[in-house]
């Protein structure tokens, strides 16, 4: 889907370039995009026997694209977006949040994480259900345990809403690791994982997402100010340009260097994705058996008696 010199393909428009940057090796086709994503929301929905989705909407890019594209293929009044700040959570994320909500017209809930997350880890010198070295942990810490909170969360309402939980993860984190293993990236489905963050922003663009969130930096909100281009050390179009070359071009070290990519960069970036390959797989099973699941027992989603009655 990636548009080449001369194909023809639909080129980002002058309003999306001055929302964002975006490599010319990463324009797509929105439209086509679009339909495709579209398309599997619906089709994963009813191969698993669902005709409601929910998903946590977090104020970012991401997630308000996951929330258009989801109410676009099942109408709205089947999407519950689910907000869940912390305490120190910036108030433009919940801000953002509602904007998606009223321009989808979508139901929604607000549940704060913070009593929660402080009853575990203590608050004020009050020690907490994890004890005193949690006074005292490192805001990472804190931040992968709230990610999964919020995965707690969304899957006990995803019970009461009666609908599959939707992912709203990215290529590009995906593939260098940052990502809350069982948190973010728990999920039925994902409907962007093969977005690279820069075709997310013009996707987005298309399809009508707020420019206050497309043009805001990307934040996991893990702590108050934190932006992720500031925690990684690099922005997201230098990044995605050289995963695109990297992964989907299958560049060498040498040949990356010859793109403009330092040497110092290309090794860290390899190191990301290496060390984060068990994030993207299924949990290994040790296979005992003549017939074991994930490994020689394996079908689609869809087969003869898998639709809810």
């Amino acid at each position: 889907m990636n548009a080449a010199p001369g194909s023809g393909r639909e080129e980002p428009s002058d309003g999306a370039e001055r929302l964002f940057e975006l490599p010319p090796e990463l324009a797509i086709d929105t439209a086509i995009a679009r339909r495709v994503i579209v398309d599997f929301i619906g089709n994963q929905l009813r191969q698993a026997g669902f005709s409601r989705a929910l998903l946590g909407l977090s104020g970012g890019i991401d997630s308000a694209l996951v929330a258009f594209l989801a109410a676009e293929a099942i109408g709205p009044e089947n999407l519950l977006c689910v907000l869940m700040p912390y305490r120190t959570s910036s108030p433009e994320s919940v801000e953002h949040g509602r904007l998606v909500v009223d321009r989808l017209g979508c139901a929604s809930d607000l549940v704060d994480i913070s009593p929660m997350v402080d009853g575990y880890f203590g608050r004020g010198g009050e020690v907490g259900a994890g004890g005193e070295a949690g006074l005292d942990s490192a805001p990472l810490r804190r931040g992968n345990f709230m990610a999964r909170e919020r995965m707690c969360v969304l899957y006990d309402r995803s019970v009461v809403w009666s609908g599959l939980v939707v992912g709203t993860g990215n290529k590009t984190e995906s593939l260098i690791g940052y990502t809350t293993l069982f948190g973010d990236s728990a999920c039925a489905f994902n409907p962007i994982g093969d977005l690279y963050k820069s075709q997310v922003r013009q996707v987005a663009a298309a399809v009508g997402v707020p420019e206050a969130i497309i043009r805001k930096a990307p934040s996991a909100d893990l702590w108050p100010g934190q932006t992720d281009e500031a925690e990684a050390g690099f922005s997201y179009p230098e990044l995605d340009r050289l995963l695109f070359w990297m992964i989907d071009k299958r560049r060498t070290d040498e040949e990356l260097m010859a793109l403009g990519y330092p040497l110092a960069m290309v090794e860290r970036v390899k190191r990301l994705v290496a060390i984060s390959e068990f994030k993207r797989q299924v949990p290994p099973v040790a296979k005992l058996g003549p017939r074991t699941t994930g490994v020689d027992y394996l079908y689609p989603r869809r087969r003869p008696g898998s639709a809810r009655k």
